[in-house]
């Protein structure tokens, strides 16, 4: 389904100061990376050199403000999936990877955030927090792997967990099983 606007003319570009405001407006709403606010801002300047210095000269202005950092978003983001979501640290490297925040500042946010933290701990937290019970069969044992996966944790860490909780050796050698052919496929 396609969505029309209320007026059929197209939007009309926006210059510097009328770009400004947008991302800052924009900032407002949520805390954005760079690249981020690169791609909402492309959407409304002029295509060309003429749009790149306006989105650039933007850019740097925000900086200066201290309205655009890059580094602080990394940090708080990473501080922010550790402590409310229980995330582990593969997870949010690569959510701020997809973000478009540099390899440098993902490690130092990662390294300052995760650093100390005990990733067996957390992953109990975050069974807890989505309150996902000890698995009674292989099917649920799949399924606890899984999640635990996505959140981002090592399969050294869930093996460890699932062990801790006693879940019969049958069902890890499954997921081994499971482990392998996925490597090999």
């Amino acid at each position: 389904m396609e969505f029309s606007r209320k007026s059929g003319k197209p939007r009309a570009f926006l210059n510097e100061a009328g770009l400004y405001e947008y991302a800052v407006r924009s900032l407002g709403r949520q805390m954005r990376t760079e690249s981020e606010l690169r791609r909402l801002m492309g959407r409304r300047v002029e295509p060309g050199e003429s749009g790149e210095a306006a989105m650039t000269a933007v850019v740097a202005r925000l900086k200066d403000y201290g309205y655009l950092d890059d580094a602080a978003y990394a940090e708080t983001y990473a501080r922010l999936r550790q402590q409310n979501d229980k995330l582990g640290v593969r997870r949010v490297r690569q959510d701020l990877q997809q973000k478009g925040v540099g390899s440098e500042l993902i490690a130092e946010a990662l390294d300052a955030r995760y650093g100390q933290t005990d990733e067996a701990a957390l992953a109990r937290a975050y069974l807890e927090r989505k309150r996902i019970a000890r698995p009674t069969n292989e099917k649920e044992t799949a399924r606890v792997m899984r999640r635990l996966l996505t959140a981002g944790f090592s399969t050294g860490i869930i093996y460890k967990l699932l062990r801790q909780w006693d879940v019969p050796d049958e069902s890890l050698t499954a997921l081994d099983n499971l482990d392998t052919e996925s490597h090999e496929a």
